[in-house]
């Protein structure tokens, strides 16, 4: 295939978007688009090189896996390392553990999967994962896995021009699945293949079915496929349902642009594109890093200038000395595949990964005082991974202690927190019924990462329907995150069909009917929203004093703490009212006379920026066993 300028250009155009995206959203809202792009331009270079060599009958999937491998892993493998280093002075343990973990995933590219199992890509928590943007490089060698091994075993029955028809459909039923998922398991759908392998099947159909057309439609083509680019990049956001059917944008794009063939165009022409498309892999790769920095560190505003320089520097750097350097393509046997560099580095940096995980990030490298702090991250409820239900999942309703049932709990997240401590007081046995994100509210969807799930309700009202009779109920919820904080109003609007105080109004008497529901045949206690701070409270504390830095202590104003939670604290009231139910303050166990604190005596009481830890909920011991022996009013309690 002749080198293709106009492509390399449109590299270009995509690592600019992503990379100003990264740096700040603002600027180019929809740029993470740019992802797409590079992903047609993958699957149209990836199919030429396939296609080309089966009908040339010397195609070896061998060699074009170690092909693949000396172009991606060594500077990825050097950015893995460098951020070893770089970690072993700057992170915290349990920083430094979970860059451990995303190393392994990185450079095995199996990270799309891991950071699927932990948040969101947009959530505030990704901002801290060094490694988040090596996914779409798990998702294309993934794809570079498969797609040859599948289209070999269709040669061997089917005819060339049988293969482009099925690339052909394949792309359009890939497309159609793309959409169908996103609406149905969205997180997934970002992060893994199935959804994402049209986007590269589309660029094959660019290489296999290219336009013949002269140089006013192609110029024509360009253009119209310019203005799909940039117009994805500015017309959506990180809250639009990604990638849905609003892909076609981006995707359509280029492909447009590639079909195009213009190698004398301003794309194709202009010398700071072209550069900038040389160095486009290894710009991706540095620039993520710096993003991190910038939040990890609180570093100021005009580091992002220097972080976006500095991601363009090393990108040349690395591109010029570590992405040029030759290594073997074809060996005689399987053993010499098995030796080739890519493969003993990626060997290398998988054990390193795996060391700095299964140690707990080398902890015995820290000094004590680092480590203590460390601790509150650690120091939570031993069951939570085994008993809190997730993403729509029904909870595993894990039982603490044995006998009658003398409790149960209920809520999201935050209310497993409180589950040990809990099972403590009660004699008997404590069920528990917590799902993360789930408000306690029946018949009601709810979000989490930014996506509706429609379980939540429907685990709810079952969980009222085999409720026992007059057994109390300890209900804990982060209620303000609908009613306080900040939601995007477009999404409530598209995934609910009314304006954010429409939704909340809803939201509220359902909350209403649900707890006066559980008060008709038990007693309840709910305990209202706890602060929650703007950091991670024991990795602060660690970092400060891993970088010599003064004390951090996670403060809070009343007043703030308060204007948190200002009509969720109307809506307390009314239940309180309503419902006859009995309310556990936090205000009098977390807070002194002007501030909230996210420790105490040096001790984080949260294990992150807003669930409480171990050392956290026992301050609560006193009120929860006043609480009970008020509602009850009869041994054990009393």
């Amino acid at each position: 295939m002749n080198y293709r300028k106009d492509i390399n250009g449109l590299r270009a155009i995509a690592v600019i978007a992503v990379v100003l995206f990264h740096f700040n959203a603002s600027w180019v809202p929809g740029g993470f688009a740019g992802v797409d792009v590079f992903f047609v331009i993958s699957g149209f270079l990836m199919t030429g090189i396939i296609f080309r060599g089966i009908e040339q009958e010397n195609f070896s999937i061998l060699k074009f896996y170690v092909a693949r491998s000396n172009r991606i892993i060594p500077a990825l493998a050097v950015l893995c390392f460098v951020l070893f280093i770089f970690g072993w002075f700057y992170l915290t343990p349990n920083d430094y553990k979970t860059l451990g973990k995303h190393i392994g995933g990185s450079i095995s590219f199996l990270s799309n999967i891991v950071y699927l199992k932990e948040s969101g890509y947009f959530d505030a928590a990704s901002q801290q994962k060094w490694l988040l943007h090596t996914w779409s490089l798990s998702v294309e060698w993934q794809f570079y896995i498969i797609y040859p091994l599948l289209l070999v075993a269709m040669r061997s029955f089917m005819s060339l021009k049988a293969m482009k028809i099925a690339v052909l459909f394949g792309s359009l039923l890939g497309f159609i699945f793309c959409v169908i998922a996103t609406y149905k398991w969205p997180n997934p759908s970002f992060y893994l293949l199935p959804a994402r392998a049209w986007e590269m099947m589309i660029g094959g159909v660019a290489y296999l079915y290219p336009f013949p057309t002269h140089e006013k439609r192609k110029k024509l083509l360009e253009w119209f496929g310019l203005v799909l680019i940039i117009s994805a990049y500015f017309l959506f956001t990180k809250n639009d349902l990604w990638p849905s059917y609003l892909v076609v944008l981006p995707v359509l794009g280029a492909f447009l642009l590639i079909q195009a063939q213009r190698n004398d165009s301003f794309i194709a022409s202009n010398t700071i594109l072209q550069k900038i498309g040389d160095w486009s892999y290894s710009i991706y790769l540095w620039h993520w890093p710096f993003v991190v920095a910038i939040y990890y560190f609180s570093l100021s505003e005009v580091f992002i200038y220097l972080g976006i320089l500095m991601s363009v520097l090393l990108g040349f750097i690395s591109h010029r000395y570590i992405e040029k350097q030759g290594f073997r393509n074809e060996f005689k046997n399987l053993f010499g595949y098995l030796t080739c560099k890519p493969v003993l580095i990626v060997l290398v940096i998988g054990v390193i990964g795996t060391l700095t995980f299964i140690t707990n990030g080398f902890d015995s490298h820290y000094d004590k005082s680092v480590a203590f702090a460390n601790d509150g991250a650690i120091n939570i409820n031993q069951r939570r991974d085994e008993c809190l239900g997730e993403y729509g999942e029904s909870s595993r309703e894990c039982e603490y202690g044995s006998g009658n049932v003398g409790a149960i709990v209920m809520g999201d997240s935050h209310a497993q927190s409180f589950l040990p401590i809990i099972a403590n007081i009660i004699p008997n046995k404590t069920l528990d019924w917590t799902l993360s994100s789930c408000r306690t509210i029946e018949e009601i969807f709810y979000i989490k990462d930014g996506y509706r799930y429609d379980s939540c309700g429907d685990w709810i009202s079952s969980s009222i329907k085999k409720t026992p009779k007059d057994v109390p109920i300890i209900i804990h919820n982060w209620l303000n995150i609908i009613f306080d904080n900040d939601l995007p109003n477009e999404f409530i609007e598209r995934s609910f069909g009314q304006d954010i105080e429409t939704y909340r109004d809803v939201m509220a008497s359902q909350y209403i009917a649900t707890i006066c529901k559980i008060a008709e045949n038990n007693p309840v206690i709910i305990i209202k929203d706890t602060p929650f701070f703007d950091k991670n409270i024991p990795n602060e504390m660690a970092k400060h004093i891993l970088l010599n830095e003064p004390d951090y202590r996670g403060a809070l104003s009343i007043d703030e703490y308060r204007r948190q939670n200002q009509r969720t604290n109307e809506i307390y009231s009314k239940v309180k009212t309503q419902c006859n139910v009995l309310l556990i303050e936090p205000e009098p166990i977390l807070c002194g006379e002007k501030y909230c604190y996210g420790d105490s005596n040096g001790k984080p009481l949260y294990f992150d920026s807003n669930h409480l830890n171990n050392e956290g909920v026992s301050l609560f011991e006193s009120a929860i066993k006043k609480s009970l022996i008020s509602i009850m009013k009869r041994p054990p309690y009393s």
